[in-house]
């Protein structure tokens, strides 16, 4: 991101992700990627709340639902009251949360008799097998699948892109890309070591008891559980803490990244272009409460929120980013190219089936296998396969609508999304337009070479009036007499 994306984008003084789309697609292919944007931000929202609830519950013997409701009241509150400066402000402090909170658990946990040395359990056989595990060589292509997944799909976020956009300067923005690309390195080792615990514990020794976590099918909630059993209490809520200002530090931000982009990108450039900045501050707060209503709701109700989250991560990773490749790096795209890569990224993802939500293939690549729960699994890295679809059917049609309309191949009254002829014409009024006296830049205007072929007086001397005084027979008798 930082390498790639956050200076063009910073550089241009974008407010949202979706503003390069509507500025070269239009406003209308600007609705319809709010749509997987939308989704990513909202389930995302909604699963982490879910997995909040879940931890409360292991640690402290509260109901799940109350959890749920009283942590995303609390972060819609502080959203709702002071928007991006309360979400990077509360940032700080959770991340601070985070980073103590979890590794103040480590040594507790990795101190308790019942745990085995994480280093012997992971290339030997002691409670279960060696947890670095290993990859069969026939889910490779998979795991490169997911890898590029969770690499560049990870890009094209509005909560990634609300850091960006709202940092000082284009440089800038490149430098809190790394240094959070570094902070993710460092905040991933406690939670690598908790899993690698929970892996190296004598379950039947704790008050846990027996099948171990993973027998139970509980292996997703080891961290809320060896907060529990391995830790004192103390040091559980600190954990708890720390899980609770992750969980707030993401939910804030989708919350926040979902209005702003229906506030900017929706209402006011589809539908109320005049729209004063204190009516678009209102709407983004009403679009908060909605969506972090809608997201508690989803938590609360959905019975796989994280397949729902799964799926629309995979639709930003197929449609939005290779749009933003094409918008950003890809110079003569336009809509035809823009709908058609839309479309056919999002038809390749939905055929080739989710096992999260139950949903089967239509189409099935090579390698596939059908599993315990009779739900087919595709080996072959058709999600990549669907982005790369998409980019390249993005930049075919899009250059091959450009030669039938500028050839004359179509008729100009066909471009009917004014995306190649209207726009051409568009771009030569606007060339054409008379600057306005407060954005005339000296250093940039033209310099005007003088015609040192005519003297002064030749120059502002109009010959054809003279020559019609001279055939004027009315004076030629005037002068006569």
């Amino acid at each position: 991101g930082g390498l790639f994306f956050a200076k063009p984008m910073r550089s241009k003084g974008y407010v949202t992700m979706l503003d390069p789309f509507q500025q070269l697609y239009g406003k209308r292919m600007g609705g319809l990627l709010f749509i997987p944007a939308l989704m990513g931000e909202m389930f995302w929202a909604a699963a982490i709340f879910s997995a909040l609830g879940a931890t409360i519950s292991v640690i402290i013997d509260i109901n799940v639902n109350i959890s749920v409701i009283i942590s995303a009241l609390i972060a819609t509150m502080y959203t709702l009251v002071g928007g991006v400066y309360s979400v990077a402000y509360t940032d700080v402090v959770q991340l601070f949360c985070i980073f103590l909170g979890l590794w103040i658990s480590v040594p507790f946990a990795m101190s308790h008799p019942a745990v085995t040395d994480i280093g012997l359990t992971a290339v030997h056989h002691v409670y279960q097998a060696p947890w670095l595990g290993s990859i069969n060589s026939l889910d490779i292509y998979t795991w490169l699948d997911n890898f590029f997944l969770l690499t560049l799909g990870g890009i094209p976020w509005q909560a990634y892109f609300q850091r960006v956009l709202s940092s000082s300067s284009a440089t800038y923005a490149q430098v809190l890309s790394f240094l959070a690309a570094f902070g993710c390195l460092v905040m991933a080792i406690p939670a690598v070591l908790i899993g690698a615990i929970g892996a190296s514990t004598a379950w039947n020794q704790t008050e846990y008891g027996v099948p171990d976590p993973k027998s139970k099918k509980e292996a997703d909630m080891i961290l809320p559980i060896v907060l529990q059993y391995l830790c004192p209490v103390y040091i559980s809520f600190f954990g708890l803490g720390a899980v609770s200002a992750a969980v707030m530090s993401s939910a804030d931000s989708s919350i926040l990244s979902a209005s702003s982009m229906f506030a900017r990108n929706i209402y006011q450039l589809a539908f109320r272009q005049n729209a004063s900045d204190r009516e678009i501050v209102w709407v983004i707060r009403i679009t908060v409460l909605l969506f972090g209503a809608s997201a508690t709701a989803m938590a609360l109700l959905a019975s796989s929120v994280y397949g729902l989250w799964y799926l629309s991560s995979d639709l930003i990773y197929i449609i939005i980013f290779p749009q933003l490749l094409c918008v950003l790096f890809i110079k003569g795209t336009n809509t035809y190219g823009a709908i058609a890569g839309y479309l056919f990224g999002l038809v390749l993802r939905i055929t080739g089936g989710e096992p999260y939500l139950y949903l089967q293939p239509l189409i099935f690549y090579p390698g596939w296998y059908q599993d315990e729960n009779n739900l087919y699994i595709q080996r072959f890295p058709f999600k990549t396969l669907a982005m790369l679809t998409s980019f390249f059917t993005n930049v075919m049609v899009s250059y091959l609508a450009k030669y039938l309309f500028e050839s004359g191949t179509l008729p100009p009254k066909l471009d009917f999304l004014d995306a190649v002829v209207a726009r051409y014409s568009r771009e030569h009024m606007d060339k054409a337009t008379l600057v306005k006296s407060d954005n005339i830049v000296l250093n940039e205007l033209a310099p005007v070479n003088p015609r040192h072929s005519l003297t002064l007086s030749s120059t502002f001397t109009n010959k054809e009036a003279f020559n019609y005084v001279d055939s004027s027979p009315e004076l030629s008798n005037a002068e006569d007499n």
